[in-house]
């Protein structure tokens, strides 16, 4: 092994070592169903924000996004990111300490249960949707974390992309199956740490590999469209594309995927005081703005090094591979600077674990939790309940393994539709559930359905048509079904008494705040 993949792996294997230790260290600190799924409402404020965050930028922060700015410009990646600052902010301030509060008062761990209670569901109808959408959508999107673990792997140590993304999805399996929520959220603070150091080392060394700043920007200036906002560029014929309004909205709207994010939503309502959430927003917004600024201009630092002679040329999927070229430049310069370069790619390693656990977490306590427990009203000890809950954690990370089989897949696409479902089929339900008192459970169940429904339709039907119809799904979807959702609590029964009595005593605590 040469002394470049020596230095890297040593850091990578401290790294993942690391991620198993904490999985054992809070192993005894998961004695219940509460404990395992939300961490017992004891995460403190840094933890809250660096975790939430970690979780919600996944592989696509340090592999999705400076591959789209490499390949095609900024336009795309900065109105994506402007939309995800966006909604990132308006989520924590006006989502996050509602669902907190509302989900202490009816005691919800999980965001099914809580859309359960919130409308004073009795048949479970709303748990069991909630929880199929988690399952549906998870499960690919935990399968785009170990695609980008196979791709890293198989880049830089010459592995075979399968053994890779398999002995990768074992190590996430393994410190959150040991310590549970808990477990998920302590290494996603640690993980976004990784990956800010990644980003702040990359930056750097590619900056200066590729002869400076004022050489990046020139570079980029001269490209047709490419620095421009209202303009992409086309890399394989060198021209210019129109970026129309449309795509701006299109693109902005990412950002309404934060409201309907079951792992995100889980930080908020795991954080030990409501009171700490004003700090953890601050945190958590400021940490996005940067961390996706630096992102982007990583990808264009990489195509001033591809200019340059430093890297090769990408093209297609290769596009997201552009930091790992970029640490196995730095790692070429001896055991130090490899070990640097093994801290890069440690760093994409987290930015896809911080995500992939708290997914297979939701998804494993949607099918424990929501549909064994409530819906089927199956009984089980809490020592059992662990053990079923670990098994249906091995059982959904299966499948994730089993559809990121395929390596040419695109991370940013498999990313962006996930997105897109849990942001239309709970968004809308979980905004009306926190400030709509007439909002009632035939509402909810309608818009959940149909906001779920149309991102395959709008993806799979609608938007190959082109045209004015070629928008990201999760605009008409979300629009949809939020419209579904107030016209069918509108034409039926008014939600009972118990329900909004329940909503006024959150109401009035917020008040007293």
């Amino acid at each position: 092994m040469s002394t470049a993949n020596l230095g890297m792996l040593i850091a990578m294997l401290l790294y993942l070592a690391g991620m198993l230790v904490i999985g054992f260290k809070t192993l005894d600190r998961t004695g219940s169903a509460g404990d395992f799924y939300l961490g017992g409402r004891k995460l403190g404020p840094f933890v809250t924000a660096m975790s939430a965050e970690a979780s919600d930028m996944s592989s696509w922060l340090l592999m999705g996004l400076p591959g789209l700015a490499y390949l095609s410009g900024v336009a795309d990646p900065m109105w994506t990111a402007i939309g995800l600052a966006v909604g990132t902010y308006l989520n924590w301030r006006i989502v996050a300490k509602r669902i907190r509060l509302y989900s202490e008062i009816n005691n919800s761990i999980t965001i099914p249960e809580f859309f359960s209670k919130r409308y004073g569901d009795k048949n479970k109808m709303l748990t069991l949707v909630a929880a199929i959408w988690i399952v549906v959508f998870f499960i690919p999107y935990a399968g785009s974390g170990f695609a980008a673990c196979g791709k890293l792997f198989s880049n830089i140590f010459d592995m075979d992309y399968h053994t890779a993304m398999i002995g990768s999805a074992f190590v996430i399996i393994g410190y959150t199956s040991l310590g549970g929520f808990l477990a998920a959220s302590t290494t996603d603070m640690v993980q976004s740490v990784v990956m800010s150091l990644a980003l702040c080392i990359v930056l750097c060394y590619g900056t200066i590999r590729a002869g400076g700043l004022g050489a990046v920007m020139e570079n980029v200036q001269a490209l047709p469209g490419y620095f421009s906002m209202m303009a992409s560029y086309d890399p394989v014929h060198k021209t210019e594309v129109p970026y129309h309004a449309l795509s701006v909205i299109s693109t902005l709207a990412w950002g309404l995927g934060y409201f309907g994010m079951p792992h995100i939503l889980l930080r908020f309502m795991a954080i030990e005081d409501h009171e700490k959430l004003n700090l953890s927003r601050r945190i958590a917004s400021v940490w996005v703005v940067i961390s996706m600024a630096i992102a982007i201009v990583i990808g264009m630092v990489g195509l001033g090094m591809t200019k340059a002679g430093v890297i090769p040329s990408l093209d297609g999927s290769n596009s997201e591979t552009v930091i790992i070229l970029i640490s196995s430049t730095l790692a070429g310069h001896g055991l130090l600077p490899a070990f640097i370069g093994g801290i890069v790619l440690s760093g994409i390693l987290a930015s896809t674990m911080s995500t992939a656990d708290s997914q297979l977490l939701a998804a494993s306590s949607s099918v424990t939790n929501d549909i064994l427990t409530n819906v089927f009203h199956i009984r089980f000890s809490d020592k059992k309940l662990m053990y079923i809950a670990r098994a249906s954690l091995f059982i959904i990370a299966f499948i994730s393994i089993i559809i990121a089989w395929n390596p040419d897949s695109y991370v940013f696409k498999i990313v962006s539709f996930a997105w897109a479902g849990f942001g239309a089929s709970f968004g809308p339900v979980t905004i009306l559930a926190l400030f709509w008192r007439r909002s009632n459970k035939e509402g909810a169940l309608a818009g959940m359905i149909t906001g779920g429904i149309i991102v395959f339709v709008w993806k799979y039907i609608v938007r190959p048509m082109g045209g004015y119809w070629d928008i990201y799904e999760l605009l008409p979807a979300f629009i949809i079904a939020i419209l579904v959702n107030v016209f069918v609590s509108l034409v039926t029964k008014a939600p009972d008494e118990s329900v909004t009595n329940e909503f006024d005593q959150v109401e009035n605590q917020l008040k007293r705040i």
